[in-house]
C-alpha cells in the first residue's frame, strides 16, 4: 500500500502508462464519455469528490505540460490554462487515454490535461 499520493489502482495504473502527448481529463459526472474512452468515476454523490482535490492529485502523478479549460469555466478555475471553447473541450476527449469523472457540480468542471516528460 502506497503511503501518500492517490490510491485508486486503475487510475494510477493508467498515469503510469501516460505517454508524451496522451491526454488526461478531469471532469464533472455530467461530461460525456466518448465511445471506446476508458473512465473512472470517482462520483458517489453530488459534490462528492471534489474537482479540484482531485486534479490536484492526479497532478501529483503526472507530468503536465499543458492544460485546456473551457471558456466558459470560472476565470479563477485554472490559472495559466489555456482557454477553449466547450465544444472543442469535448472534442479533445475523443482522443483521451481516461476521463476520471469527479462528483462537481460547478458547471464546465473540466480540464483536459497534456502529458509531458520529466526531462
Amino acid at each position: 500500500m502506497r503511503a501518500e499520493g492517490l490510491w485508486h489502482p486503475r487510475l494510477l495504473h493508467l498515469l503510469a502508462r501516460a505517454g508524451h502527448g496522451d491526454l488526461v481529463v478531469v471532469a464533472d459526472p455530467g461530461l460525456p464519455v466518448p465511445p471506446g474512452v476508458e473512465s473512472v468515476d470517482l462520483v458517489w454523490r453530488r459534490d462528492e469528490p471534489r474537482f479540484l482535490p482531485v486534479l490536484e492529485s492526479i497532478r501529483e502523478e503526472l507530468v503536465v505540460e499543458h492544460a485546456f479549460v473551457a471558456k466558459e469555466a470560472p476565470r479563477d478555475f485554472l490559472p495559466g490554462a489555456e482557454r477553449i471553447p466547450h465544444e472543442e473541450l469535448k472534442h479533445l476527449t475523443e482522443r483521451a487515454l481516461v476521463i476520471v469523472r469527479t462528483g462537481e457540480a460547478t458547471p464546465y468542471a473540466n480540464v483536459v490535461l497534456r502529458a509531458g516528460v520529466p526531462f
